[in-house]
């Protein structure tokens, strides 16, 4: 796999200082973490199912989730759970690109019925998405998950979703939190990324951000993210990949506030239709939010229609100035420690406390590649915008 590998050579050549790199599922966690990019979500009971998957890669999807919970009703869960077999049995031999895929089940006994289900073919899946997440709950997930590794001989990996009421309410939090860090500490080689259920954790409460707010504009639910990332998102080796909660909205019919877009770069790269087609969509606030997710410590995002995964992926992209920096700060002469003037000659790279953020980034710059120095993730959403 590799992002972006559905552009020709052309617009790789023309957007990229350096190309994405390909990866695979046998890859160690943190490149496929990073390499998650927008984890698009489908139902289990999507009657073109196997199509959709197939159509994903095609796409530049690279991470998809079959849904068994909350995505289907309840009476149509043994149907489901057919569908998603099947589906997966039909990708296992097809010969088209394929996208890291897991199964979001609602039970522990899912995983071992999906797997035996999949016979010869469990390579094919990647892993578990495991909903309700908390330390009871949590371990008998994992404990199912590395028996069912260990019978089928498939690599699979956990992606535990944090979305219990027990995280958004205070005096329940902490505790919540640190029980969550024990099993995963305890699992360590099995989990892949920690998910942030922010519907979820908004129906604890009765509410529903509109699609003109970001996750951060909910207090309730961006404390809750805050303290994830402190505890779980740790730069000292302590910590997992966060991933960014869900972008649950298509185009609205009317808007309440201006557009979150500003013209100046779209129409210095000459992309005014892109923007118009973005706004139409009302994928600018996804994109703030986006760029709120990183700065926020969480890398990629779940979404729930193939239009997102291009935003997601674009503002992924390593700019030339982040790619500049993080070389200087890993550079042999700040080894030892010390400050240097960016080469972009607009900030002051500390070899200490940037270190972390360094390797993060050049990660980043393996799987989602390095903009050239004047391409920015207009010029990205441009190239990608009429597939």
């Amino acid at each position: 796999m590799r992002h972006f590998d559905h552009l020709d050579a052309e617009d790789l050549q023309r957007l990229f200082h350096r190309e994405p790199e390909h990866f695979s599922a046998d890859d160690d966690t943190e490149t496929l973490a990073t390499a998650l990019g927008a984890t698009l979500y489908s139902p289990a009971t999507r009657p073109e199912l196997a199509r959709d998957l197939e159509r994903s890669g095609r796409r530049g999807v690279t991470s998809h989730v079959i849904c068994l919970e909350d995505a289907i009703a309840d009476h149509d869960v043994p149907a489901g759970e057919q569908n998603a077999v099947s589906a997966l049995r039909a990708l296992a031999v097809s010969d088209v690109p394929r996208p890291l895929v897991f199964v979001r089940v609602r039970e522990v006994e899912q995983i071992g019925r999906v797997v035996d289900g999949l016979g010869e073919h469990a390579g094919v899946l990647s892993g578990f998405v495991l909903p309700k997440f908390l330390e009871d709950s949590g371990s008998a997930y994992l404990e199912a998950l590395a028996d069912a590794s260990s019978r089928s001989g498939a690599r699979l990996l956990a992606m535990p979703v944090l979305e219990s009421p027990q995280l958004v309410y205070r005096e329940a939090r902490a505790d919540a939190l640190l029980g969550v860090q024990r099993v995963l500490d305890k699992h360590r080689e099995q989990v892949l990324a920690v998910r942030i259920g922010a519907t979820d954790l908004c129906s604890a409460y009765g509410i529903r951000r509109s699609r003109e707010l970001t996750i951060y504009e909910v207090p309730l639910v961006a404390g809750v993210i805050a303290d994830v990332v402190n505890v779980l998102g740790r730069a000292d080796g302590s910590g997992f990949t966060v991933t960014g909660p869900v972008w649950e909205y298509f185009s609205g019919p009317e808007r309440l506030f201006k557009p979150q877009l500003r013209e100046s770069p779209f129409i210095a790269h000459e992309e005014q239709r892109l923007r118009a087609e973005l706004l139409a969509q009302d994928l600018d606030t996804l994109i703030r939010e986006i760029a709120l997710d990183k700065a926020n410590g969480l890398c990629g995002k779940t979404v729930i229609h193939p239009s997102h995964v291009r935003a997601v992926h674009a503002l992924s992209v390593v700019t030339h100035e982040e790619f500049s920096d993080a070389s200087d700060v890993l550079g042999d002469d700040m080894v030892a420690g010390g400050v240097k003037a960016s080469g972009y000659r607009n900030k002051m790279n500390e070899s200490k406390p940037h270190r972390a953020w360094a390797e993060r980034t050049m990660r980043r710059a393996r799987v989602f590649g390095v903009a050239r120095e004047d391409v920015s993730y207009v010029d990205v959403l441009g190239a990608d915008a009429w597939r």
